[in-house]
């Protein structure tokens, strides 16, 4: 069995085989169960989701709905068997099925699982995912509240997938048919930077170099008129190197093919020893190119530790772990698998590593960078201050830069630590500055933009944003500006109205796919916009929250009138994560105590926030907001009686 929600909803047996789905409801419940992924719906959501006013028989309508639904998704099966596709869970239904079945899931498989793969496989695989759309995700439901989000997610994914098929043509030197479906999606969607920085290139490696001139300069003069914008700063360099026939757009230039020569008579003269010290360099470099070179980076880092532990040389090991300096920022692994696996390697390398305090100083700070979010131990605080006091006896400034990346790391243990992060980042600026150091000045400009948003100061955030985007075009690091076209949105959320916020948040998740950062972007759209509703005091979205959904999945059912079980998932609920985020979370479980009457999260989340009473719900990370703390305090304090 097969089903599809890239267009209308539809179902098949096999191929040529199409299975009678029922009326336009019985269709919406089925898109509903697919939004939710194989978790359970309960029955309350599912009559919201497919009535504006319920019928007085709701309740007996959705269960004739899936009655009809598993004899057409289940024909042989045998009269009183349990169904196996569309299940009974608890308060609700679940429809259980492998991702492949689904078209919508098997298409986020498929995009998400390429990594940097070859550009035929890229193109094969894509080519064929594309071809599984026939319409806009989840058709027949038009704008109801639940397909919303889930139809925007897909759409982006979906853009993102024409356009890295484009580069993958690109990159084969199918550069005239790529330019010809880029012309179309550009045309159709004018807002898409990387659309036009393709189209660009596309045109230029065409022998084109005039129209691919006149195409980037058209994409300036779209991205004014419509948006207000101007082109980032990936769009901004390529015009500048159309212009003077950069040799790195050719990739038969010179550049190329100096690159390739001397690469080659290196690998033939040096010991395996060198080879892993100079790869860690290599990875250094790609890390900060975002996307998939930050994918690539990761995991041939671990694959140099294991290569290194292998040769059974503790020094060259801890210098193969210690070299990978690249500043860290968000305190969630993007594998935690591979990064608990490095820190053991660097634990192992540390007890078998004779004197050598630097090394020793490089090690725990890695312990201290990758043992971040759910990892954090009072192991990984110690190694912070031990590498931190070596890198200070030293007198080494990158040293010190990176022990005071693992320091950052293990300094989000609570709420209201804002000011803090704030001294962190002024002393690592201040230390960039003194010693040339690129990349942890970055690092620095990034935290003081962070803390600035929780302490609503703007002004300065703008000032840390503009910095970074000026590094960002200079030293070449694009995956920053992920980082302040979020800000941006984080802006236009504390300064404009509703439906201006939700678009910049919208429009910000388009740097997302591809980005090679899962640790921050999974769920980061949907906490962004249900951090809106709660700023506006809205109620939120029914859909798929990702990692923020156990805090927020009761917010829904006590908005749904459920405050019997809201109160009793309240209750068995642990504190949010220790990150970035966590106000926001709390602001939720906040709202849902009062909703539901639990005076006892209604303490607990009181206790939470009181310490960030003057900072900015969810801003700690300059990305998203769910307004002043000091609101949901006074809202908690209304329903908290006085001594």
């Amino acid at each position: 069995m097969e089903i599809g929600v890239l267009g209308a909803v539809r179902a098949q047996s096999g191929p040529g085989a199409p299975v009678a789905l029922g009326g336009p409801r019985q269709r919406a419940l089925l898109a509903r169960l697919v939004v939710a992924h194989r978790r359970v719906v309960p029955v309350p959501i599912l009559i919201d989701s497919l009535w504006p006013e319920p019928p007085a028989d709701a309740v007996g309508t959705v269960r004739t709905f899936v009655a009809a639904l598993r004899r057409a998704l289940e024909p042989d099966r045998v009269p009183r068997t349990p169904p196996r596709l569309l299940v009974t869970d608890g308060p609700g239904y679940a429809l259980r099925l492998p991702d492949a079945a689904v078209d919508a899931w098997r298409f986020a498989a498929a995009v998400g699982t390429l990594g940097d793969a070859p550009p035929a496989r890229i193109a094969g695989t894509l080519t064929e995912a594309l071809g599984w759309w026939r319409g806009p995700a989840y058709a027949e439901a038009g704008q109801a509240p639940w397909a919303v989000a889930p139809r925007t997610r897909l759409t982006e994914l979906r853009l993102h997938a024409i356009e890295r098929l484009a580069e993958a043509r690109i990159a084969l030197g199918e550069n005239d048919s790529a330019a010809a479906e880029l012309d179309a999606h550009v045309l159709e969607h004018p807002w898409r930077e990387e659309g036009w920085r393709l189209l660009t290139l596309a045109l230029y490696r065409s022998g084109r170099q005039a129209d691919a001139l006149g195409t980037v300069r058209r994409a300036r003069t779209v991205l004014r008129d419509r948006l207000g914008i101007d082109p980032g700063p990936r769009l901004a360099r390529l015009e500048r190197e159309v212009l003077n026939q950069a040799e790195h757009l050719d990739p038969a230039g010179g550049a190329a093919r100096v690159w390739a020569e001397t690469t080659a008579a290196y690998a033939a003269t040096i010991s395996d020893r060198t080879r892993l010290t100079s790869t860690v360099g290599l990875l250094r470099d790609l890390a900060v190119t975002g996307g998939h070179g930050l994918e690539a980076a990761q995991r041939h880092r671990s694959d140099a530790v294991a290569a290194a532990e292998a040769l059974g040389d503790p020094e060259l090991t801890a210098r193969v772990i210690g070299a990978y300096d690249v500043p860290a920022l968000w305190p969630r692994a993007d594998d935690p698998p591979r990064a608990r696996a490095l820190v053991r390697a660097a634990e192992r390398t540390l007890a078998a590593l004779p004197a050598a305090p630097a090394l020793r100083c490089r090690l725990l700070a890695t312990i201290a960078v990758e043992s971040r979010g759910a990892d954090a131990t009072p192991r990984a605080a110690h190694a912070a201050r031990e590498a931190e006091r070596l890198a200070r006896e030293l007198g080494d400034a990158a040293l010190l830069a990176h022990a005071l990346n693992g320091r950052y790391m293990q300094s989000i243990t609570r709420t209201g630590l804002a000011p803090e992060r704030a001294e962190l980042g002024t002393e690592l600026l201040a230390l960039a500055d003194r010693n040339g150091l690129i990349r942890p000045a970055v690092l620095g400009h990034l935290i003081r933009l962070q803390s600035a948003c929780a302490l609503d100061d703007l002004d300065t955030a703008d000032r840390h944003a503009t910095a970074v985007d000026a590094m960002a075009t200079t030293h070449d690091i694009p995956l920053v500006t992920v980082f302040t076209t979020w800000y941006r949105a984080l802006r236009t959320a504390r300064t404009e109205p509703f439906d201006r916020a939700r678009d910049a948040y919208l429009r910000a998740a388009e740097t997302l796919p591809g980005s090679g950062m899962p640790g921050l972007t999974a769920g980061l759209l949907p906490l962004a916009l249900a951090a809106l509703h709660l700023q506006h005091d809205r109620p939120l979205d029914d859909t798929d929250h990702g990692p923020a959904q156990p805090w927020l999945h009761p917010l829904l059912l006590a908005e749904s009138g459920d405050h019997r079980t809201a109160r009793t998932a309240l209750r068995t609920l642990p504190p949010p994560p220790p990150d970035l985020h966590a106000e926001a979370l709390w602001c939720a479980m906040a709202r849902t105590a009062l909703l539901s009457a639990d005076s006892a999260t209604i303490a607990r989340a009181h206790a939470a926030l009181t310490p960030a009473a003057t900072e900015i719900a969810g801003a700690a990370g300059g990305l998203l907001t769910a307004g002043p703390v000091a609101i949901h305090l006074a809202a908690l304090d209304s329903a908290t009686p006085g001594d």
